[in-house]
């Protein structure tokens, strides 16, 4: 199987290296180049196949979310995923929106990296429980009624466990109610949205396309 193919784009050099190295020890990742700008970075997209793209939100006077619409114009298919000290929920929203495929916060370890990468390319997203507790709790913040579709009281506390990252059943232990009817309400949340999957789902949540019934 070929390795997956990384580029890395941060401006701090010492950590661009530091992770370089140590990704070179999952056998199925190649760090193919490392940037410092968005500039530098789109250059190499254009030149060097590239699976995914290790982005930075902070590039000094840049933003790394340019950096994808840019990259999507320019005919880069490839995944992104944000590796990142910190990004607000509207930041994080905005990446998303723009094709970033996760959000992963730089205190997590090298091989949570690793894993984020692989689930990335397998179809999922990943986004840090931490940026998925910002970004949920400015959803319950919003008094903006216009939203669409509305969701009942049942399927906002499914999609809430979704958010945390819990199964039908433990869901449904937190409800009181059986997995079997978390299932039913998930596949009405799938209908409503017309999604297929709880990954899709969790994205279309984030990016501020659903919202709470009130």
């Amino acid at each position: 199987m070929e390795p997956i193919r990384l580029l890395l784009v941060d401006d701090h050099i010492l950590f661009r290296d530091g992770l370089s190295r140590l990704l070179a020890v999952e056998p199925d990742l190649e760090v193919v180049a490392g940037c410092g700008t968005i500039a530098e970075a789109l250059d190499t997209v254009g030149r060097e196949p590239v699976d995914m793209v290790l982005l930075d939100y902070d590039l000094g006077e840049d933003h790394g979310s340019h950096f994808i619409s840019s990259a999507r114009r320019a005919g880069y298919t490839g995944k992104v995923l944000m590796v990142t000290a910190g990004m607000t929920a509207k930041e994080s929203s905005t990446a998303l929106h723009a094709g970033a495929s996760g959000i992963f916060l730089k205190h997590n370890s090298p091989g949570t990296l690793a894993k984020a990468v692989r689930l990335i390319m397998d179809g999922e997203i990943w986004v840090d429980p931490k940026v998925i507790q910002l970004m949920a709790d400015r959803v319950d913040q919003r008094e903006d009624e216009r939203v669409s579709p509305l969701l009942t009281e049942r399927e906002q506390q499914v999609l809430r466990g979704i958010f945390e990252g819990l199964t039908n059943k433990e869901i449904g232990a937190q409800l009181g109610v059986t997995d079997g009817a978390v299932k039913a309400t998930l596949q009405q949340l799938f209908q409503k949205t017309g999604v297929r999957t709880r990954s899709q789902l969790v994205r279309i949540a984030l990016e501020g396309s659903l919202g709470p019934h009130r």
